[in-house]
């Protein structure tokens, strides 16, 4: 790292902010701070998605999965573009066909308002959690520049001043400003993964490509390994990961408000759709840099490096072997995945919190501009929250991209099996809901932390040490979405036998947010 490395950084952190405040500095409605009017361009939210998604998770911590598991995690990403097909036609109409600005408005009109605070309160803890997962790992780059220059500092700093610079364009600008950003910052990042690998090209011996594949880094599917224990699977990730994505992107606030910016349906759903496109490359970049990698570091494991983590290959690479320039263009890459999916965040709370919480439970109509200054008072709140949700995160050791999938499958479940049980089970009312969905959080939480199995997927029960001396292992985290939904689907289902085949009238309800946005 020299000057003109931590010039383009500091350029980058004072550039980002400035241009966000320029793009919001005509925000004078509520209808423009949550969802841009409805005037965005699709191609332009689709690449908002992909970077809202993507973060530091995506950027430092792919490449390292080459370490581990080669190619195998882009078994997920087919199974993405299958899921987020069927929500852009299952899930999206719903939420145009309602001219609604949150995703759990949906909940409230078919269920009641009961279901759609709980949901939204569900979902505010939820990405509470990942995104501060996400925060966390924006700062490992930072703190790894940092101790190069022999300063010494703790990751909540970090956090701190990552969070302070992304909230003054999000505070301001709200969507319309936060989409803009990203489409530049997915730009800048995938130009510096582009950048690593015309640099690993030169330094690399020409049959490095034989050596990675001999050595099995190429492999890209799996039908050996168990379906029960291992995420790599080819059914368990193909599976797992299209039911997880449409949780992500058919249930999930964060992501449902950027396509509810877009002009129309259609536009929303390619933006979608495109989006599950761009994201099967992006990951392919950046595991190919983590095949270079390897070869670069002659085959080394991570213990042999003398790193912490997977996570950790990247950043080394960066700091210390990237010519002068391109090493800060790289480290800006990250702060701008980690800035554009917190800024979303940002948003995407402020959004829920005032159109699902603070309206309805209020139970009365906010003017705009009180529905404004609201929204920007809860960007406010959440960043401060985020701080101390990130620094929860900062002993983990392990891969912090796993760590953050793993999370949202405690929810997700009940989440999207909430939104299918209100489509498929007309007879099902809100109580039956409610219920389900509360089961299905429990249920999770079992299933994920005490149910374990042995390497052959053979039951243990609620074990958490060695069984008869085999080690026991969890179900693999893309099956975790998909227990949840059948479980909020069979126990709401059986529920629901209680009343008539006749779905029950909707319980009168305040005025809606989007409702008073129209107006």
């Amino acid at each position: 790292m020299r000057a003109v490395d931590v010039a383009i950084i500091v350029i980058y952190l004072i550039a980002m902010p400035a241009i966000g405040v320029f793009l919001g500095r005509k925000q004078r409605s509520a209808k423009d701070y949550f969802v841009g009017e409805r005037s965005l361009p699709w191609w332009a939210v689709c690449f908002s998605v992909v970077a809202t998604e993507t973060s530091t998770l995506t950027v430092i911590s792919t490449p390292g999965l080459v370490f581990g598991n080669a190619f195998l995690f882009l078994q997920l990403a087919l199974g993405y573009i299958v899921g987020r097909t069927i929500a852009a036609f299952v899930l999206l109409p719903q939420y145009f066909r309602g001219n609604l600005v949150s995703a759990y408005e949906f909940l409230g009109k078919r269920f009641g308002r009961t279901l759609q605070g709980t949901a939204s309160v569900t979902f505010v803890i939820t990405r509470l959690l990942a995104e501060g997962v996400r925060l966390f790992a924006g700062s490992i780059p930072i703190k790894v520049i940092l101790d190069h220059f022999g300063v010494h500092t703790q990751y909540w700093h970090i956090v701190v001043i990552l969070t302070a610079l992304t909230l003054v364009y999000a505070y301001v600008g709200g969507i319309r400003a936060v989409v803009w950003v990203d489409v530049i910052q997915l730009t800048l990042y995938l130009g510096g993964a582009i950048a690593a690998v015309i640099v690993l090209a030169n330094k690399l011996p020409a049959n490095w490509t034989s050596m990675a594949s001999g050595a099995g880094k190429f492999h890209l599917v799996d039908f050996g390994l168990n379906l029960v224990t291992s995420p790599y699977a080819f059914v368990t990730a193909l599976v797992g990961g299209a039911v997880l994505s449409m949780a992500s992107h058919g249930a999930d606030q964060l992501i449902v408000q950027r396509l509810l910016a877009t002009r129309s349906l259609r536009d929303g759903q390619k933006a979608l759709i495109g989006s599950s496109i761009v994201v099967f490359v992006q990951f392919t970049l950046f595991l190919v840099v983590g095949a270079m990698l390897w070869a670069y570091y002659g085959g080394k494991s991570v213990a042999q490096l003398g790193l912490q983590s997977p996570d950790d290959v990247f950043p080394k690479f960066i700091v210390e072997d990237l010519p002068v320039g391109i090493s800060g263009l790289l480290i800006a890459g990250v702060l701008a995945s980690t800035m554009g999916a917190l800024a979303s965040a940002l948003n995407a709370l402020s959004t829920s919190t005032v159109a699902d919480l603070y309206q309805r439970f209020a139970n009365k109509a906010l003017p705009d501009k009180s529905l404004l200054r609201h929204g920007r008072l809860w960007t406010l709140v959440w960043a401060l929250v985020f701080i101390v949700f990130a620094s929860m995160f900062s002993t983990t050791k392990n891969s912090v991209i796993e760590l953050g999938l793993s999370i949202t499958g405690y929810t997700y479940g009940a989440l999207l099996g909430a939104f299918l049980l209100g489509l498929l089970i007309r007879r099902a009312r809100q109580v039956d809901a409610v219920i389900a969905f509360l089961v299905t959080v429990v249920a999770m939480a079992v299933l994920i932390l005490g149910v374990k199995f042995t390497k052959s997927g053979a039951f243990l029960g609620l074990n958490f040490a060695k069984a008869d001396g085999k080690t026991t292992f969890a179900l693999a985290y893309p099956w975790y979405t998909l227990s949840g939904v059948l479980i909020t689907l069979v126990v709401g289902g059986l529920l629901s036998l209680r009343h008539s085949g006749v779905r029950a009238p909707e319980p009168p309800e305040p005025e809606a947010v989007s409702d008073a946005l129209a107006s």
